[in-house]
């Protein structure tokens, strides 16, 4: 990817990417096998950071996102990922459930190029 074309990549993707992996290592979960779940789930996360100033879950619906976010239940990780290990979005999988891949570690134009 040329300097170009990293500019354009919001600094909340790359950091939500940089999260969700170190995070996939330490839980030992993995990454859906389809990259563009993981591409939809961190972009949406980054969004919300941006947006809310925190990574809540994109996969659910709100009807007060801004209350959602001050009650920190389902900021990511949220609390049935951190107490279960479930993860609602398949952003963080474990190795025996058919969604996931073997991937904790993912490239970025990967997800770039898999967000639709």
């Amino acid at each position: 990817m040329t300097n170009a074309e990293n500019s354009k990549i919001p600094p909340s993707f790359e950091a939500m990417l940089k999260f969700s992996q170190a995070y996939a290592k330490r839980t030992g979960t993995f990454f859906c096998i389809d990259t563009s779940v993981t591409a939809v789930v961190i972009e949406g996360l980054a969004k919300h950071k941006d947006e809310y100033g925190a990574p809540l879950c994109p996969c659910r619906h709100y009807d007060d996102k801004t209350e959602e976010v001050s009650s920190t239940y389902w900021n990511c990780p949220c609390v049935p990922m951190r107490e279960r290990r479930e993860c609602h979005c398949m952003l963080f999988l474990p190795s025996d459930n058919e969604f996931a891949g073997s991937n904790q570690l993912i490239d970025i134009d990967v997800l770039l190029n898999s967000i639709v």
